[in-house]
């Protein structure tokens, strides 16, 4: 009986905290925030406000820049990007990129859609920074300034852990909002089931595309003072909502609340439930990619409590060739297969 009042203690010392350096987390309180995205309609809120560690979700700013950039003809999606030592020793999850080498700007749109990966997103953030990762984040908070996200600060392109680097809620779903209004040509990306990186296919780890009817896109996050983040659009009808679950205790949990707001939203807005697309699984299943005999099969997975955020580090070096896989722009790939082992997420 003590602890709901212990638990609203904090949250005040938290939300008091918050209004200065908002360092104090309490990952497992859920914030969460549920938009409708065409009209702006908050259809529920829970501490949307409050400010928190967005991990990677994070890199939907960095992908905001990036798209801006390749609106204005800044950029182009072929376009080279250079590999830094200092965005090569970025902490999982990562592609594995090799310092010295480099990556087309639409491979690392794809990294980080996908695989969430922290050093594509430190290579797009140096390259639009003019080679300075603080500079782009300065870029960032001017950007979330200028959208309207006032508790909101960012200091590094990936999300990794930094005590003044923080958001809320109501400012990702803004942020999300502008995404899809302001680039449309681009939010395919946020779909997309997987891409060859090095001839190794790269999966999407969203889980909600694969269990959600309706969502397309955006990001999930994890880092353990954060807890586990997600951010989800989905369409029904002539209807879109942008959903925002931050500081959730599992993938398995924050996946499960997400579909719960989201499927009160549609219900607010008058559109008939659906059941989730693998009905016949158990309510906390998410889709993984495992590797079986040497290629990629989509399988059913029991969520376990960690986080499915899990980076393929390189144990060798690698040779980098050009080749056009299925006409796409995935232009630097490995020349001979690598084995790589896998580590545990910790930010991702």
């Amino acid at each position: 009986m003590r602890f709901p009042f212990q638990k609203a203690f904090l949250l005040c010392a938290m939300t008091a905290m918050g209004l200065g350096s908002a360092k104090a987390q309490y990952a497992g309180h859920v914030s969460s925030y549920v938009m409708d995205a065409k009209t702006g309609a908050v259809l529920s809120q829970t501490d949307a406000d409050l400010q928190r560690y967005p991990a990677s979700l994070t890199k939907l700013m960095t992908l905001y820049l990036t798209f801006r950039a390749l609106e204005a003809h800044q950029i182009s999606l072929d376009e080279q990007v250079p590999v830094s030592i200092h965005a090569s020793v970025q902490a999982p999850s990562k592609l594995g990129l090799v310092p010295g080498t480099r990556l087309t700007v639409e491979q690392g749109i794809l990294g980080l859609v996908t695989k969430s990966a922290n050093d594509a997103a430190c290579a797009l953030g140096e390259f639009l920074g003019g080679g300075d990762e603080v500079r782009f984040a300065q870029l960032m908070t001017q950007q979330a300034r200028a959208l309207g996200m006032t508790n909101t600060t960012f200091r590094n392109a990936s999300g990794l852990p930094d005590p003044d680097q923080v958001t809320t809620a109501h400012d990702l779903a803004l942020l999300s909002q502008h995404l899809i209004a302001d680039f449309p040509q681009y939010y395919h990306y946020f779909n997309v089931p997987s891409f060859y990186f090095h001839r190794r296919m790269v999966p999407n780890h969203d889980p909600m595309l694969k269990i959600y009817a309706g969502a397309d896109g955006l990001k999930t996050g994890y880092t353990d003072l954060a807890g586990h983040n997600l951010i989800t659009s989905a369409q029904r009808g002539n209807v879109r909502l942008i959903g925002v679950v931050m500081g959730s205790s599992s993938n398995t949990r924050r996946s499960m609340e997400m579909v719960a707001l989201l499927d009160k939203g549609f219900a607010d807005e008058g559109i008939a439930p659906q059941p989730l697309l693998h009905p016949a699984a158990p309510s906390g299943v998410l889709m993984a990619s495992a590797r079986r005999r040497g290629r990629f099969h989509q399988s059913i997975l029991l969520a376990a409590s960690r986080p499915m955020e899990v980076a393929d580090a390189p144990t060798a070096p690698r040779r980098y060739g050009r080749i056009s896989h299925h006409g796409a722009a995935v232009r630097m790939v490995s020349v001979r297969h690598v084995v790589a082992h896998k580590k545990r997420s910790r930010h991702s």
